[in-house]
């Protein structure tokens, strides 16, 4: 009882000091709060982009892992490494893999095309659309799910056929007010059918993901790039297969390039959570540096509350002659001003959370942003911990000080 009535006590004249001095207040705070923002806005930010890299980049589907010359969220010198060593996957592997592979469920590939080409449809024109070439086998692949009409099958593969699946992006700027399917666009100044729609995907760090058109990888070799550097996607029937499946990739790979037995892979093997484990790599880097810029900015916080408590201590000597002549103990005014300094810096905390908040909503207009609960929790206790620590050497002061003395200062 007598700590919850000390407790409060606290508040109140915390309080009451917050407003009788508001722009030495804010001062004093200023620090707690700028610290406090920074961890949440980093803390949101990466937050956000965690979500959005194991939703959109690192969601590879249940139990698929990919093939690929190089290693994703990697270090620039490794990447260098990885280039003059890493050879590109091409189709002649993509087709070895899918005749020799035993066990697989789904197979598949993918290219890219650079730089991205126009699309226009009668008077209306779009001036660049990424154009992916994919094998049909991506209708059980990949993450694009087809709203009207269908996929890309295997006669449009082995015919070559100029048909395409297009993103609701093509669908909104170049049909909008007519029925797609079955009419023809051009791509690059070749024209293509539309036979299907992918449902909508919206967009991330500001970047449309619905301004697309899929093509069948033969008809993207045959037309733009002959021998294309290609992603393979491998799915294993349960996840229990998935790392024999893997190794098997790898002994056929390595034995098909004639990979000496002490010398690395020419080739990396990846799933869902070694791109997570990577990316989260690569953010530990960024964290660790916001964690060391917030501690500076929690330290001079911490010094200014202490500086300002001391002058509270002088203005108030006469007070706490008060208070102990009339039975108050040592401990009473050792926790009151403990009290009262982690309040201060418990508002400014506070304060940072809902500034935080604030910059985040508007970063997530822009690139991405999500507050997670712990990162509110870690602000607001953080803060109350610098003032709680920083209030102990003014709080001991003025509980040492002399009842006589203390009531003889001037108020």
């Amino acid at each position: 009882m007598s700590l919850w009535t000390t407790g409060r006590e606290a508040f109140w004249i915390a309080l009451e000091a917050l407003r009788s001095h508001k722009l030495r207040s804010f001062l004093t705070l200023l620090g707690v709060v700028i610290a406090t923002t920074t961890l949440i806005v980093v803390m949101s930010v990466v937050n956000g982009m965690n979500l959005y890299i194991a939703e959109h980049i690192a969601n590879l589907g249940t139990n698929t892992f990919v093939l690929h010359q190089f290693q994703w969220a990697q270090g620039f010198d490794s990447y260098l490494n990885a280039r003059r060593r890493n050879q590109p996957i091409r189709i002649d592997d993509y087709e070895y893999l899918r005749d020799n592979l035993q066990g697989y469920l789904h197979i598949g590939a993918f290219s890219n095309l650079r730089p991205n080409p126009p699309a226009r449809y009668k008077g209306r024109l779009i001036d660049e659309i990424t154009v992916n070439g994919m094998t049909a086998s991506f209708a059980d692949l990949g993450r694009e799910k087809i709203e009207q009409g269908r996929y890309i099958n295997d006669s449009d593969y082995q015919h070559n056929a100029r048909v395409c699946v297009i993103g609701p992006d093509l669908v909104d700027k170049l049909f909008p007010n007519s029925d797609p399917l079955g009419q023809e666009i051009q791509i690059g100044g070749l024209p293509f059918r539309v036979v299907g729609v992918t449902e909508r995907q919206g967009s991330t760090f500001g970047q449309s993901q619905d301004n697309f058109a899929v093509v069948p990888l033969s008809t993207f070799r045959t037309i733009w790039v002959a021998r294309p550097e290609l992603l393979v996607y491998i799915k294993s029937p349960d996840g229990s297969h998935m790392l024999e499946l893997q190794d098997e990739v790898r002994a056929l790979m390595r034995s098909r390039r004639h990979v000496p037995y002490r010398e690395p892979d020419t080739f990396v093997i990846y799933a869902s959570d070694t791109l997570m484990s990577a990316w989260q790599n690569l953010t530990g880097t960024i964290f660790a540096v916001t964690i060391g810029l917030v501690a500076v900015f929690m330290v001079v916080g911490g010094i200014v509350i202490m500086n300002i408590m001391l002058a509270s201590v002088t203005e108030r000597t006469h007070e706490i002659g008060i208070r102990k002549s009339l039975g108050a103990r040592r401990r009473d005014i050792l926790w009151q001003f403990v009290f009262e300094s982690g309040m201060m810096a418990s508002m400014g905390g506070i304060a940072g959370v809902l500034f935080a908040a604030a910059v985040a909503r508007v970063v997530n207009m822009f690139f991405t942003a999500e507050v997670p609960l712990i990162a509110v929790a870690v602000g607001v206790s953080l803060s109350a911990t610098v003032g709680l620590f920083f209030g102990i050497y003014p709080a001991r002061k003025a509980a040492m000080l002399d009842p006589i003395e203390a009531l003889r200062s001037e108020n």
